[in-house]
């Protein structure tokens, strides 16, 4: 019997080679700029670990090459043990001439060393803030005003509505927002109801017929759908076996969920598939301002059954904002959610690895530019904080040595860093192992 359908799909490993070897290639290159203006020789920076694949030497001495596991990279500077720079090289730096050896790391004032090792996380965290902020820029933002900004060629003449449509009243209800539009058309659970819009010459009455299907416009990266192998253009169509009347209902549904594990029928191609997920418990404020639980499973309805609000550009200081705005989101999400697994309070099998980063970056590039861009911006976001944890051997472990030897005027014992480097190696080891038997089980 051939187990070779089930291995994952091919198609994975090309997205996922860019998303990794970009947020890579930032996150060293940050180390790598900093310490050449700080006046550190950088002897090697290499994409991946291993054998050189591929590489060539610049003028200012730098090896540049692409190695053979592609599963993170490295700058070694002048004077480091190894590719880590958790160790000097004493031997060697003795052996160098004084102008050389003030070019070393180990040699560098402090500063410069921790300036030096801030810069990756620091240059992931400005990746993900300019893709978001272009993306912002590219595309605009929704107007939340009662106006019909778009209709979809797929929604039907019976619908009624034209561009440009603003509405006064649905059903008899008057209207002063888009939001409410849709929570207005939703209780009409698909009945043709009367609507009156302004089209520019005076309100008129029209017949709307208005469905919203539970369909899928944008699976998140990274969410439960994601992982349960939703993809764009489903629909839902029942819920446990339930009928499903539209997408309002859906989101409902998962709202009451508290996180139980539900089996959603979706229609794909014609065919019915039944996919199983959790949804995941995000931190969120009820309308009181109370914190909450919010079961999500990660998936949006940009067309609201149909129609779309308006939409109007973000100028650049708003869409860097906007930008910043949701690379804070993704940190505070990520250190709630890491605090809640220590105290028991979260679900730790949620945890991926590199097989989950590659499925979620398959299924990502499948959605489109957009959905891919916000992939690496999560993951350059994720990175960069994962690399400020105090945990030797990380960048965030360095960091560490240096305050102390910023307190104490002097570096701690190299037994003891090794120690330290030790441990932290051995600790990355068994979340790198916990993470992977996370994926092979899902």
């Amino acid at each position: 019997m051939s187990y070779i359908a089930e291995i994952p799909y091919v198609g994975w490993v090309p997205p996922f080679l860019l998303v990794l070897g970009l947020v890579v290639f930032v996150h060293e290159y940050g180390h790598y700029i900093v310490g050449r203006w700080c006046g550190i020789k950088a002897e090697a920076f290499s994409i991946g670990f291993g054998k050189e694949l591929w590489g060539w030497t610049d003028k200012h001495g730098t090896r540049w090459k692409v190695s053979l596991l592609p599963l993170g990279g490295y700058v070694k500077f002048l004077g480091d043990m190894n590719a880590a720079s958790a160790g000097a090289d004493e031997e060697l730096i003795s052996e160098l001439t004084p102008e050389d050896r003030a070019r070393t790391f180990h040699r560098a004032a402090l500063w410069k060393r921790a300036a030096t090792i801030f810069a990756g996380p620091f240059a992931n965290f400005l990746l993900s803030i300019a893709i978001f902020a272009v993306v912002a820029f590219m595309t605009g933002k929704e107007i939340n005003e009662p106006v019909v900004g778009s209709v979809r060629a797929d929604a039907g003449a019976d619908l009624g509505f034209q561009a440009g449509d603003r509405v006064v009243t649905v059903n008899g209800v008057y209207v002063s927002s888009f939001n409410e539009v849709l929570v207005e058309l939703d209780k009409a659970r698909g009945e043709t109801i009367p609507v009156v819009v302004n089209r520019g010459a005076g309100e008129q009455e029209i017949q709307v017929h208005y469905k919203n299907p539970a369909r899928i416009d944008e699976v998140m990266p990274g969410g439960a759908a994601a992982y349960a192998g939703m993809k764009r253009d489903d629909v839902v169509i029942a819920v446990d076996g339930e009928p499903l009347p539209n997408f309002t209902a859906l989101r409902d549904l998962v709202l009451a969920s508290e996180g139980r594990e539900m089996v959603l029928t979706v229609l794909r191609d014609g065919a019915e598939v039944e996919l199983t997920m959790s949804p995941i418990l995000l931190d969120d404020f009820d309308a009181d301002g109370n914190p909450i639980k919010r079961p999500m499973i990660g998936v949006r309805n940009k067309a609201y059954g149909g129609i779309a609000p308006m939409v109007e550009s973000a100028p650049p200081l708003e869409a860097l904002e906007y930008g910043y705005d949701r690379t804070v989101a993704i940190i505070t999400g990520s250190l709630s959610y890491i605090s809640r697994i220590i105290i028991g309070e979260a679900d730790s099998s949620h945890l991926g690895g590199p097989i989950q980063i590659a499925k979620v970056s398959g299924q990502a590039a499948e959605q489109g530019w957009q959905s891919l861009l916000a992939w690496i911006a999560l993951i350059s976001t994720s990175i960069g904080l994962i690399n400020l944890f105090p945990i030797p051997v990380l960048d965030g472990g360095h960091l560490v040595f240096y305050a102390v030897e910023a307190v104490r005027g002097r570096p701690l014992r190299a037994r003891w860093q090794e120690i330290g480097n030790g441990l932290g190696l051995s600790l990355i080891l068994l979340l790198m192992v916990f993470a992977t038997f996370n994926d092979l089980t899902r």
